[in-house]
């Protein structure tokens, strides 16, 4: 997209500190929602909608404007279907992010695993929570990527995954909430309700610095 060029951004997540887990996501002092907006079009590098953070105090908030129309050029699988969420906290653990000594350590246990289970395995079921969520670990998935700070130099804590599905169709067998499944056990809403399409079913992964004051951001594209 040439740079002359100006659209609005699109809304993609919003959150209020009060409607979360306590501990989930980290709001700086004074703030209490939590905005992530992209531009639309795909950009050279990478090759993805380009996510913006705001963090906002709700109580300084005037009279809302209605939400701008997203320019009618703009790619519509990256304009997500507006949802309302009713977030929960999970455990979870990472697996491609886990370190090297410890997953070499637990592979027998993995294998354990998916003897005693043969429709588990650790990355899919057990490890990171697949969606578009706050906090944890990001569910890479193509590889691993990581993400140093400019300003100080230190590792970047992951905010938010924006994620094309919800789950797959192997995931869903553990992180498909109950209320979403049908009177047999099986999937009853669709796997991507946003309607998003980042690369096929990848993600985009939002991570900041906590120990810089004006917490910088920064951004992963990863795609099939």
């Amino acid at each position: 997209m040439p740079s002359s060029i100006q659209v609005p951004m699109v809304p993609v997540v919003q959150a209020f500190r009060s409607d979360l887990p306590t501990g989930v996501v980290s709001f700086p002092q004074g703030r209490d929602v939590l905005q992530v907006l992209w531009c639309p079009f795909h950009h050279d590098f990478p090759a993805s909608p380009w996510p913006v953070v705001f963090w906002r105090d709700s109580a300084a908030v005037g009279a809302v404007l209605p939400t701008p129309a997203p320019d009618s050029a703009a790619d519509a699988w990256h304009v997500p279907a507006p949802c309302v969420v009713h977030p929960e906290r999970v455990a979870e653990y990472p697996s491609l992010d886990l370190p090297e000594d410890l997953a070499e350590a637990w592979q027998e246990d993995f294998h354990r695993l998916e003897e005693a289970a043969p429709l588990l395995s650790y990355a899919a079921h057990l490890a990171e929570a697949p969606s578009t969520k706050l906090g944890g670990y990001p569910d890479w998935f193509t590889g691993s990527g990581e993400a140093d700070c400019e300003q100080c130099g230190r590792p970047m804590s992951h905010l938010v995954t924006v994620a094309s599905w919800e789950c797959d169709g192997a995931s869903w067998r553990t992180w498909l909430p109950i209320e979403d499944r049908d009177e047999d056990g099986g999937r009853a809403i669709p796997v991507d309700p946003t309607g998003l399409d980042i690369g096929g079913v990848g993600a985009i992964y939002v991570f900041e610095c906590l120990a810089c004051p004006d917490r910088p951001f920064t951004h992963w594209y990863d795609s099939d």
